[in-house]
């Protein structure tokens, strides 16, 4: 059954522009035709008149459907719409002269027709299009409109396209909250030259005299960060600038939320301080992260933690065959499973509440689902907590990772992954002290391995993660909104920080490098994590973000050292230098290793300390294994 739609398989609305532009094509022919000659009854006289008008408008039809001119709209008719009409317009009037040439030998039609009639189609086409564009981007009247419907002043830091995009969607939506007064750019190439208007006035270092020279009515209320890449230091700088204007800072809405939906609605970012802290995006070999994770049975434990959720995530978007989610807590493993069954609906997954203390459990599971790669992520982190129960700790972070170690040579897994902590470098805390006894561990499993085909262990060491359970931003946000005050253990306390989006790429990107290469066989990766922070500088950077002052609206205290906690961390040990690999943001680190049967048989021992929960005993096995273990001295 034949229909209209299927003979013309366009929407309504295109319909009607395909209509139009037939009719100006029929209108164009007549009007070209009375130009040329400058008379209209002479025209109207011609024997040429209506065939030619007949044909030109039939061969019209055909080549404005076969150029396909209706995929785009009106309302965003550009530069790129005005080539796509010429081109239209130049196949027409080429067809038509060899018809017209053929059927009348261009008799009563002079050569110079087409060319005139060139020009008044693309005129006819064009026209009505950018007066529909100007229309609905209500540019006629948009500072006529301020007082009946106020906008929100904003002063763009960027000149590139974000910002073209910014303005455009300000200029055509009605009630778009903010109007741009004026941009700053990173550069002085820039200056003095508009974006739709709106008037490069300074660069960034010049905010404070450009605000000052803006009339009263276009004073600035916020800064509005147009680009992504202006990160760490710059947006420090530019929240202290506007704090010392009383100006609010925010990030401006993604393309997607500008060109998608109603603009009205769109609402600027709020900077958060992973952009304070943020660092360039080191490149990622992602041919090779596919290599590793594509079509695999891959399992990660402690899948509900901060890590191993997104390890889950990061692995679940390469695409494996299965993914097994190991996962103590029940609450977090519902919580993980439930956003990945949404993201992909048709992987297979299993969510299993698994303790890796329980050997036997753990034995159980690997020998259910065969895992090729696994990412151990499971442990106990915090450090405080962990100081106070030290058998726990032992339990779970050696006794658990050499249950899983133990558990991938069993049931043949490719590889194992063993995410590490900084604090396993000279370690001053229990938490620190049983993640180097894990590392210890596999070590020597890879080192036994040796070139022999079995189980490859890959061990990452990283410092924080912003963001992640138990960590200092969480802490700062709650009392924040509380009113304060802040709590800083010390003034000079510094931290390593990185995302934990980032942190997991290179998580995958230093596995990708240490799963096939024997050269790496018992050696560490470590993740570059830059400069480290000053924990108070953090906490005024979150006070100011909330805009308000630090140390006026918002107090600091300091609460001194918590067990167990250093005022610095350190990625790598005295006798571990580090060494580049092909991977920026990936660092190779040789540290001293033990042999792998004197390890077990302290683990034993240790083990069996912690069950006992005998303390003698157990510090005997860790500074066994961890000589350099200095726990601080108690105070009475």
């Amino acid at each position: 059954m034949f229909t209209l739609r299927k003979i013309f398989p366009m929407k309504p609305r295109n319909m009607i522009a395909f209509g139009h532009d037939v009719i100006m094509a029929a209108l164009s022919f007549g009007i070209s035709m009375v130009l040329r000659f400058g008379d209209v009854e002479s025209v109207l006289e011609s024997h040429t008149l209506i065939p030619g008008t007949i044909i030109f408008t039939a061969t019209a039809t055909i080549v404005f459907l076969s150029l396909r001119m209706y995929r785009g709209i009106w309302r965003y008719a550009s530069m790129n719409e005005l080539f796509n009409l010429s081109k239209a317009v130049t196949v027409l009037m080429l067809i038509f002269a060899v018809e017209m040439f053929i059927l009348f030998r261009l008799e009563g039609i002079p050569r110079s027709v087409p060319i005139i009639n060139w020009f008044v189609l693309l005129a006819m086409l064009g026209g009505p299009r950018f007066l529909y564009r100007t229309l609905k981007d209500r540019r006629y009247d948009w500072h006529l409109d301020l007082n009946a419907n106020p906008k929100i002043p904003v002063l763009l830091v960027g000149a590139g396209d974000e910002a073209e995009v910014f303005i455009r969607s300000a200029q055509r939506a009605e009630n778009f909250s903010y109007r741009p007064v004026g941009i700053v750019s990173e550069t002085e190439g820039r200056v003095g030259r508009f974006i739709h208007n709106v008037e490069v006035l300074g660069t960034v270092n010049d905010i404070v005299q450009v605000v000052s020279m803006l009339k009263d009515e276009d004073k600035p209320q916020r800064l509005v960060l147009s680009k992504d890449t202006i990160q760490g230091a710059s947006v420090r700088d530019l929240l202290k600038t506007a704090q010392s204007l009383g100006l609010t800072i925010g990030r401006m809405p993604r393309v997607d939320d500008l060109q998608s939906g109603d603009a009205n609605e769109v609402r600027l970012r709020p900077i958060a301080i992973e952009d304070l802290l943020g660092r360039p995006q080191q490149p990622l070999d992602r041919d090779a992260m596919v290599a590793l994770v594509k079509d695999r049975r891959v399992l990660v434990t402690g899948a509900g933690g901060s890590i191993g959720s997104e390890l889950v995530r990061q692995v679940a978007e390469i695409g494996p065959t299965e993914l097994v989610m190991v996962e103590n807590s029940e609450f977090a493993l519902y919580l993980i499973d439930q956003e990945i069954s949404k993201a992909h609906p048709n992987m297979t997954r299993h969510a299993v509440i698994a303790d890796v203390r329980d050997r036997a459990r753990v034995d159980q599971i690997f020998a259910r689902y065969k895992p090729e790669l696994v990412f151990h992520a499971a442990a106990l982190k915090h450090v405080p907590l962990v100081e106070d129960n030290p058998c726990e700790g032992i339990r779970t972070n050696a006794t658990g990772s050499r249950n899983v170690a133990d558990a991938c040579e069993a049931a043949g897994v490719n590889a194992m992954v063993m995410i590490s902590t900084d604090k396993a470098v000279n370690p001053t805390n229990i938490m620190g002290a049983t993640k180097r006894i894990a590392e210890t561990y596999v070590q020597a499993l890879d080192l036994k391995r040796g070139a022999a085909e079995g189980t490859r262990f890959v061990t990452v060491r990283f410092g924080n993660v912003l963001g992640s359970t138990g960590s200092v931003v969480p802490l700062f946000t709650k009392q924040l909104e509380a009113g304060g005050p802040l709590t800083v253990t010390h003034p000079d306390m510094t931290r390593y920080f990185m995302t934990i989006h980032e942190a997991v790429e290179l998580i995958l990107q230093a596995s990708a490098l240490g799963v096939n290469n024997h050269a790496t066989d018992g050696k560490l990766f470590v993740l570059d994590m830059g400069e480290s922070v000053k924990i108070v500088e953090l906490a005024r950077q979150m006070i100011r973000l909330a805009g308000l002052e630090p140390d006026v609206d918002i107090e600091i205290q300091y609460t001194g050292p918590r067990p167990g906690e250093k005022l610095f961390e350190e990625i790598f040990h005295g006798a571990e230098p580090p060494v580049p690999t092909d991977a920026p943001g990936v660092l190779l680190a040789s540290p001293r290793t033990q042999d792998v049967d004197s390890v077990r048989a302290t683990l034993d021992k240790l083990d069996q300390a912690a069950r006992d929960e005998d303390l003698e005993q157990l510090m005997d096995g860790i500074t066994t294994l961890v000589p350099e273990y200095a726990p601080p001295a108690k105070t009475n």
